[in-house]
């Protein structure tokens, strides 16, 4: 059984990837009648829903994941991203912080974390967990331009505003 929903979640990473959302849902609703308990399939239904714009649908299949495995750090990161998209950035940076628990070193976590941080308006906490991903991941270009920006942001300010 294991293998029949293997393969069926790789046809719908392909579907996903072909832009057939659509036909990726159905195959996720395939493997979640017979095993509504498929974590992999809850967190993938929701990125896909969370793809095509769904917020509310898709923080639904993240909670429902959640309520199998809270510590699942896919399902948290993903409800981050979800409600970082939908402006709920202190939410965000709590799903963020539930996988920095569990995870200390989790450069994706960090990063995120700072981008929530500087659409709140907190450009030195965004530049602190910014370069803390990088020094977990020296390489992760989300890293890499988001302390970038912040950095001239800061420096935008700073010469708008004069020294501080």
């Amino acid at each position: 059984m294991a293998t029949k929903f293997s393969r069926v979640l790789s046809d719908a990473h392909r579907c996903c990837e072909e832009g057939d959302f659509s036909g990726a849902i159905e195959l996720y609703d395939c493997i979640l009648e017979q095993d509504p308990g498929n974590v992999a399939a809850l967190i993938d239904k929701g990125v896909t829903l969370q793809n095509t714009g769904k917020l509310r649908r898709a923080l639904r299949m993240y909670d429902k994941a959640l309520g199998l495995e809270p510590r699942n750090t896919d399902a948290l990161l993903n409800k981050g991203a979800t409600l970082h998209a939908a402006g709920n950035y202190g939410d965000a940076i709590l799903c963020y912080d539930a996988v920095l628990r569990i995870d200390k070193k989790c450069a994706m976590a960090f990063a995120y974390k700072g981008l929530s941080l500087g659409e709140s308006g907190d450009l030195q906490g965004a530049l602190r967990h910014f370069k803390k991903a990088l020094s977990i991941d020296r390489d992760y270009d989300l890293a890499v331009l988001s302390r970038d920006l912040a950095q001239d942001l800061l420096l935008k300010s700073a010469k708008k505003h004069g020294p501080a």
